[in-house]
């Protein structure tokens, strides 16, 4: 008798622990999320924000995954390929909105979509401070909407990852579409990138010693160009000539050797970091009309500010124009062009910051334990959390660790 019930009082007794084992692993009370994947309306966005094989992974950790109807056409997902992942495809932007406590997008909010949004909503999105509005965030404000910036988040060691992924698509591309304008048939000068035996190859000028400027260098090298890298800082161009191992030719970016290069340059790339504030730009008109004629400009960082005095905003649609006898390439979302290698791609950087939100109860709770998402953090409780956005903008900043601190 006593032999049995020691036998029951020790299968109470380890039925308790796993019990216990499992609360502490993960909590049985969380955020319910319900995750909205509209079509985008920006001009020439042909991205989506999640593939379909990124929406299954999503809907099997409990996710509800909501996605307006041929949200992915120009990626050539179906509908039916997000039906069988589990989404539900929503007919109309209304419809998806509503529904969802979380939307996540490629572009920034445009003026139609501001509307549709709910109050208490997180917008997960590109912010692209070049470009940003005052409407946008003062609706933003006034719907508290929680808003994280794809160029924010920002890992422990200080890496961009959703920037860097989209900053290796983006510097490839840039050689790519150089050697095509450097085409006769293009307007001009009707060189060859790599050159060929016995006729040298193109010298392509890269400024900034990021992760554009990396892609960007190794393209070009690939291609046979003699390559050129100026960046502010030292360091940056040290690790560049270790990496390629003194293949290219390093600068300091001053005006002096800014000068200098674009007398020889056949391409320009503007690759600054977006880390970095673009308050003018560092290549003045007067630099550019010194460039020979028939060269190319490429601004990779037009989203930001521009690098180039000469630059200004174009499409997909109408790519270039030539100002001072230079082809200008100033496209924002240069990436769009390869919307579904770049979907793929942001939907592998995005997804486990994605997965994060369904481990806790509120979204302060996300934030707080989160150190990537909260680093993403632009708008907050009705305040602007980035000094940057509030002196572009002139709203009022609140640091988001006071906030959450507060709540």
């Amino acid at each position: 008798m006593g032999y049995s019930s020691d036998i029951g009082n020790l299968e109470f007794e380890l039925v308790g622990a796993k019990t216990l084992e499992r609360w502490l692993i993960k909590p049985g009370k969380t955020m319910s999320i319900v995750l909205g994947i509209p079509r985008e309306r920006a001009q020439d966005e042909r991205r989506v924000a999640i593939s379909p094989p990124g929406v299954q992974i999503l809907v099997e950790q409990g996710i509800k995954v909501l996605i307006e109807r041929e949200a992915g056409h120009f990626c050539n997902f179906t509908d039916l390929d997000y039906a069988n992942a589990g989404a539900v495809v929503a007919a109309t932007p209304e419809e998806l909105y509503e529904q969802s406590n979380v939307i996540v997008k490629v572009s920034p909010p445009q003026p139609e979509e501001l509307s549709l949004f709910m109050p208490g909503q997180m917008l997960i999105s590109a912010l692209h401070l070049g470009t940003v509005s005052q409407h946008l965030i003062k609706t933003l404000l006034e719907k508290n909407i929680t808003a994280l910036g794809f160029e924010f988040i920002e890992t422990r060691d200080g890496e961009l990852p959703i920037v860097r992924t989209l900053s290796e698509i983006a510097g490839s591309l840039a050689i790519q579409t150089a050697a095509k304008y450097l085409e006769t048939g293009y307007g001009g000068s009707g060189i060859l990138l790599g050159g060929i035996a016995g006729v040298p190859p193109a010298h392509v000028t890269i400024i900034g010693a990021g992760t554009v400027g990396l892609f960007a260098a190794q393209d070009a090298l690939g291609l046979g160009a003699q390559v050129t890298v100026i960046d502010k800082e030292i360091n940056r161009l040290r690790r560049f000539e270790a990496f390629f191992n003194r293949h290219l030719v390093t600068a300091i970016a001053n005006d002096h050797y800014i000068a200098q290069l674009a007398k020889m340059s056949d391409v320009m790339i503007g690759a600054l970091s977006p880390k970095q504030k673009i308050s003018k730009p560092l290549v003045s008109e007067q630099v550019v009309k010194s460039m020979k004629p028939g060269s190319v400009i490429i601004d990779v960082s037009i989203d930001q500010g521009a690098c180039f005095a000469t630059s200004r905003h174009t499409s997909h649609t109408n790519p270039i124009y030539v100002k001072h006898g230079v082809t200008h390439y100033c496209v924002p979302n240069i990436p769009s062009a390869v919307a579904k290698t770049a979907s793929f791609a942001l939907t592998n950087t995005l997804l486990p910051f994605l997965l994060k939100l369904t481990d806790h109860e509120t979204i302060s709770d996300i934030l707080w334990k989160s150190h990537s998402l909260r680093k993403g953090t632009y708008i907050f409780k009705g305040y602007v959390t980035k000094k940057i956005l509030a002196e572009l903008t002139d709203f009022q900043f609140r640091e988001i660790d006071m906030l959450l601190a507060a709540s």
